[in-house]
């Protein structure tokens, strides 16, 4: 395991780690909104590092990374830009890109940005960034607007305001929200995620939470016809009991990228988290994807 900081930016740094041999394949994890890259469980890593060099990192804004938000904004588009600085400043020409809710869209504007640098995308608990019409089952055009939202008790959490009341009910709090995200079908593990956490927080050297992705510009970001012409390998992850970018989206996501040419999985019970569960079936499910572009 190797540690090092990249600077992708004038006066920002991202913590960086880097799993695996080498000489492999690069695999680049993408985490969502405000979460560190020890958001990516290390079994799951460890997983993919049998095959892969993996690559995990903070945004900023996020654990070791620069805090730089409140003295210099930044749009959501930036994020994406620094993902692509990350495999400069580590000297990797091409990757597997992994990204998982706003990671997932992350990974798509590098899609439509930058393919030359994407050996294959996959994307987990995400929405398209595209205005194509969902196609349903009957035949039906489904605009984007009108597809599933998010449910109301996710909308319910994310509408209090965070408040430092100190670490053990930031804890409390963190363990809530990854029980309404981890959805209905599998049990809640709010030890498996107040370990996590405590780690997370732990790296980071501080518990309050940052805000600063909520309050980034998120315009601009739309690639319909940048992912419609996308040849890049594509895996679309659907989870059954996901809150926040429910079915049908993820077949949406699918029949926009490449023409519809992503391929959809669905990871038995999962939400929008990734508890231990679904570690070695969305492991299983991304090496079975990458073998297949490596052959």
């Amino acid at each position: 395991m190797q540690q090092q900081y990249v600077e992708t930016a004038p006066g920002v740094r991202l913590w960086t780690e880097r799993r695996g041999d080498p000489e492999a394949p690069a695999l680049l994890l993408v985490m969502g909104a405000q979460a560190s890259g020890l958001g990516w469980p290390d079994a799951l890593v460890d997983a993919l590092a049998a095959r892969h060099q993996v690559i995990r990192y903070d945004h900023r804004d996020t654990g070791r990374s620069t805090t730089a938000f409140d003295q210099h904004p930044y749009p959501i588009t930036d994020l994406a830009r620094d993902a692509v600085a990350v495999l400069d400043g580590l000297g990797v020409e091409k990757a597997h890109l992994v990204g998982m809710s706003l990671g997932g869209m992350l990974t798509q504007l590098v899609l439509a940005d930058h393919p030359e640098r994407v050996l294959s995308a996959t994307l987990i608990g995400t929405c398209a960034l595209s205005e194509t019409l969902y196609k349903a089952l009957d035949g039906t055009q489904v605009p984007v607007g009108e597809l599933p939202g998010i449910a109301p008790e996710v909308l319910e959490m994310w509408s209090r305001p965070v408040e430092d009341k100190g670490p053990e009910a930031e804890l409390d709090r963190r363990v809530e929200h990854w029980r309404v995200l981890n959805g209905d079908q599998l049990p809640a593990e709010d030890a498996y995620f107040r370990d996590l956490e405590a780690r997370i927080i732990a790296h980071t050297g501080t518990h309050v939470a940052s805000t600063a992705h909520a309050r980034a510009d998120d315009s601009h970001m739309l690639r319909t016809d940048e992912l419609a012409d996308s040849k890049v390998p594509t895996l679309v992850i659907s989870g059954p009991a996901e809150p926040v970018f429910p079915p049908p989206h993820p077949h949406h996501l699918a029949q926009v990228i490449g023409g519809g040419g992503a391929r959809v999985v669905e990871i038995a019970g999962m939400g929008h988290a990734l508890p231990p569960a679904v570690q070695g079936p969305l492991a299983e499910a991304i090496l079975t994807h990458t073998d297949a572009v490596r052959a």
